[in-house]
């Protein structure tokens, strides 16, 4: 460069504007758009969800029932090495902590919920059927909605809200029923408002959580339940059972074999003895 009557430029001059941290409005439309995402594309397939046979894993996540089974069937692209390389279910969302300042100077840590856009069948840890449970959306009709063309929206049954994105959502379990969570709070007995079906309140699923506290409130149940050989469905695990069967039947062989040792031990020392006190017998 030089001797062509031009200038080197500086790096003040190339960087127009200085690097800067998002604002909380850019943080929450993003986290706005990964929920509507994860609310409407299955993460397997990355099809369209369809709300009329769509399942969900103990984490809240929504799948296509279809993806789910396609997943289970032998000979899947899920079952080859490549795939079975990598099992641990990943995080629903990433929690992570944005930090802004406001007017006052003050610092306010925003969080950020970035699902996770596509998921191989093996990271979900979804072994079975009775590993999710096929969710119950209710259609609504909007006033006014006489008109044949209006619309149908899924909504809460008991609020009328739609349920989506913008609505903070739960089902029931066993019964799949989904909700507004503030009607699930209005009610004072734990009966299924639609199907008078019992629960319990940790059976109360959020859908798509964002908030920590739900996402480790869901990690503990899953624990629990796992101790007791449940699955997320509260049927009974059958992986768990035949994993027992499997070590009772190695202690049991594991025990044989010792045994087998010890009578082998003792008939060699009987049979030492019995040399011995023949020759014995047999001297002058």
């Amino acid at each position: 460069m030089g001797n062509d009557g031009g200038s080197i430029p500086k790096r003040r001059e190339l960087v127009k504007e200085a690097a800067r941290n998002p604002t909380i409005s850019e943080l929450k439309a993003t986290a706005f758009e990964s929920l509507n995402h994860a609310w409407t594309h299955d993460p397997i397939s990355s099809e369209p969800i369809d709300l009329e046979t769509v399942v969900s894993d103990w984490r809240g996540r929504l799948y296509n029932y279809e993806s789910i089974l396609k997943g289970l069937m032998p000979g899947s692209n899920d079952d080859s090495s490549e795939n079975k390389q990598d099992t641990t279910p990943p995080a629903l969302v990433d929690t992570s902590t944005n930090s802004s300042s406001v007017g006052n100077g003050e610092s306010t840590a925003t969080p950020t919920a970035i699902f996770a856009t596509e998921l191989s069948f093996a990271s979900t840890g979804i072994k079975s059927l009775r590993d999710v449970v096929k969710l119950k959306f209710k259609r609504y009709t909007p006033p006014g909605g006489g008109n044949k063309k209006e619309k149908e929206i899924f909504a809460c049954p008991v609020t009328l809200k739609e349920l989506g994105p913008s609505t903070k959502s739960v089902y029931l379990v066993p019964c799949g029923h989904v909700f507004a969570e503030m009607a699930i709070q209005m009610i004072t007995e734990e009966v299924c408002p639609e199907c008078s079906e019992p629960f319990k309140s940790e059976d109360v699923i959020p859908i798509l959580p964002t908030d920590k506290a739900d996402i480790q409130r869901l990690s503990k149940r899953m624990e629990d339940l796992k101790t007791k050989g449940l699955t997320h469905s509260l049927k009974k695990d059958k992986s768990a059972s035949k994993e027992k069967k499997k070590n009772k039947r190695t202690a049991d062989e594991a025990n044989g074999d010792a045994d087998k040792e010890k009578e082998t031990k003792k008939a060699k020392k009987s049979a030492g003895e019995s040399i011995s006190s023949r020759r014995t017998r047999m001297k002058p």
